[in-house]
């Protein structure tokens, strides 16, 4: 005989039918056996759910959170009610730009980091906008500031889910514009945003929220987010790059990890370097000690102050002046001045006409040019002589010592056996736009071909130009001064920061993985690292119980509707057996009262 088996937890809960004992009709059969047959298939969906035989992540499952390159393409999904969000505004000198962040839960481990990416729009853009001029510009107005920022806040509460934007951080970071200012003036633009910004937006905003960031915390910054980017933070026990990291922490064992990676970007103002300093400084005077405080920064990426696995001590500092621009700039007023100088001392018309020009070493060769200052003008004919250009540069630098980096500014040790470097901006520049050497640098082929663009006639460049021989961003003024800045580039690193010659681990660079990297994307990281604590005790506590309480408490009310649904039909079906089974035996009964009546008549006739 047929019979199904109803089967549910807990295993006491059990009941079983036979199909041919229910007295149905054929098609009623039917009909009930399909019921049954869906009631299990739902019963057995919710018990792989219950045993976690679905996709789970677990705390520790390692998975690779630095998406592919199709899948960072992807529109943001902001149906999806589990992303949280996150706003940046970078207000910088010349203009302010809003960023949008996203991330997924975080998965468990405590030391992983948040999984923070760029939001991206319906047409898979980056969610970013920027509006000019720079805040520090309403120093006379500081009470226009939140009317300034309107437009960006607005854009950014558009892309963000309404039902997500009390839970979503704000941080409006203020850089080298707002540093220029005045402290009252500072402190009267961030006291109208911290007053105004709530009233218009109901993001989580905060006093502390809103803020000047110095030219340190900016170099931090950057540095967290290229060594986000590339993965950096993710300490597999399987890599091959690793170092011993001695970290600030008393009685504190040396660790190994994945090393990061150090940043150099040269801009044409200023000069900015960061990298790791893994091993603890000894100083040789309390005056380098103090030297030293001021350009390193120790700071815990981890959400847990008792983990040190994310623990950096990181050497970061900023040249103002050191730029490829302004270093050719003060390159010029002085050969400007000394020539002016002799020309008075010795009664010479050195570089005074076209005639008599300035035989500049740090120019392509023939080209002409003319420096002009003020009512002074100094006539320039290249002569193209790239080392002769290097021994002119040098004395830029500042150098007093052996222990001091351009500027006479302190500089950690850099271990060149075991490190790696990316440059940016004009690093890439003078090994890209013309010489086209970008990617892994070689100092020897860099200073060959430098060597030889500078010995090249200017009228064969500019026909190099014309013919697109160069890259696309090549212009008739990276042609003037690339020698110069070629020279300068290869000096700030060899003589500067004392890169030796056969370093092969630089890298120059324009994007990391196809996309620019804006360093709030490191502010946002520093500031949310203590989110995931929310997260590690939620999954602390559900730790605490049993596997199968832990899962029953997630899934119980929908396995106790089941069970209850099946043991009703169970019920139901027995109950309407037994009315056919009493309706059967009343018409057999009433068969044999009239069989009886007719044999009694029968006999009685």
């Amino acid at each position: 005989m047929a019979r199904i088996t109803f089967s549910c937890l807990p295993a006491s809960w059990r009941c079983s039918v036979s199909l041919l004992s229910l007295g149905c009709a054929p098609r009623q059969r039917l009909l009930l056996l399909l019921f049954i047959t869906s009631t299990l298939l739902l019963l057995g969906t919710y018990q792989r759910q219950l045993w976690g035989l679905g996709p789970q992540l677990r705390p520790g499952h390692r998975v690779n959170k630095y998406l592919s390159i199709a899948e960072t393409m992807e529109a943001t999904d902001v149906l999806n009610p589990a992303l949280n969000y996150g706003v940046v505004v970078d207000c910088g000198s010349s203009g302010s730009r809003v960023f949008v962040y996203y991330w997924p839960p975080h998965n468990g481990n405590p030391h992983t980091l948040l999984d923070i990416r760029q939001m991206k729009d319906r047409d898979r853009k980056p969610v970013v906008k920027k509006i000019k001029p720079g805040i520090s510009t309403l120093a006379t107005s500081p009470t226009r500031a939140s009317d300034y920022l309107y437009p960006l806040l607005s854009f950014a509460a558009a892309h963000v889910p309404r039902s997500k934007h009390k839970e979503t951080p704000l941080y409006i970071l203020c850089t080298a514009g707002m540093r220029l200012l005045p402290d009252s003036q500072q402190t009267a633009i961030l006291e109208d945003l911290i007053t105004d910004v709530p009233l218009d937006f109901d993001f989580l905003f905060s006093s502390s929220h809103a803020e000047v960031i110095s030219g340190k915390q900016e170099g931090v910054y950057a540095w967290i987010g290229i060594n986000f980017v590339l993965g950096r933070f993710d300490h597999a026990d399987d890599e091959e790059a690793t170092v011993e990291v001695t970290t600030g922490s008393q009685n504190q064992q040396p660790i190994s990890r994945r090393r990061t990676v150090g940043i150099m970007d040269m801009g044409g103002a200023s000069l900015q370097i960061a990298y790791e300093v893994p091993s603890a400084i000894t100083f040789s005077s309390p005056q380098e000690e103090e030297a030293g405080k001021s350009v390193l920064a120790e700071f815990n990426l981890g959400c847990d102050v008792e983990h040190t696995q994310h623990v950096y001590r990181v050497y970061v500092t900023t040249f103002l002046g050191f730029g490829g621009n302004m270093a050719r700039q003060r390159y010029e007023e002085q050969l400007l001045n000394t020539t002016f100088t002799k020309n008075r001392l010795l009664t010479t018309q050195l570089g005074l006409s076209e005639d008599k020009p300035y035989l500049d070493p740090c120019l392509p060769l023939s080209l002409q040019d003319s420096v002009v200052r003020e009512n002074r003008t100094l006539s320039l004919r290249g002569q193209g002589d790239w080392t002769r250009c290097q021994e002119a540069v040098r004395p830029f630098l500042g150098i007093h010592n052996g222990t001091m980096s351009p500027g006479g500014v302190y500089q950690a040790p850099i271990n060149f056996s075991n490190s790696e470097f990316y440059g940016f901006s004009e690093f890439f520049y003078c090994t890209e736009d013309v010489l086209r050497l970008g990617g892994q640098y070689d100092s020897r082929k860099y200073s060959k071909a430098a060597m030889d663009y500078c010995a090249t006639k200017w009228s064969t460049l500019k026909q190099r130009l014309d013919n697109k021989l160069f890259s696309q961003q090549a212009d008739i003024s990276r042609l003037k001064y690339q020698c110069f800045k070629s020279a300068w580039m290869f000096e700030v690193l060899h003589s500067g920061f004392r890169f030796p010659p056969d370093y092969r681990s630089l890298r120059t660079a324009q994007l990391v993985y196809d996309k620019e990297v804006q360093w709030t994307l490191g502010a946002i990281l520093f500031k949310t690292r203590f989110l995931p604590l929310r997260d590690l005790q939620q999954e602390t506590l559900r730790q605490n119980h049993p596997s199968w309480l832990r899962s029953s408490f997630l899934y119980n009310h929908h396995l106790f509707s089941l069970c209850v649904l099946v043991v009703v039909l169970a019920i139901l079906l027995y109950i309407l057996r037994l009315r056919r089974i009493h309706q059967r035996e009343q018409r057999q009964s009433e068969t044999l009262k009239l069989l009886w009546a007719e044999e009694g008549e029968a006999l009685l006739a």
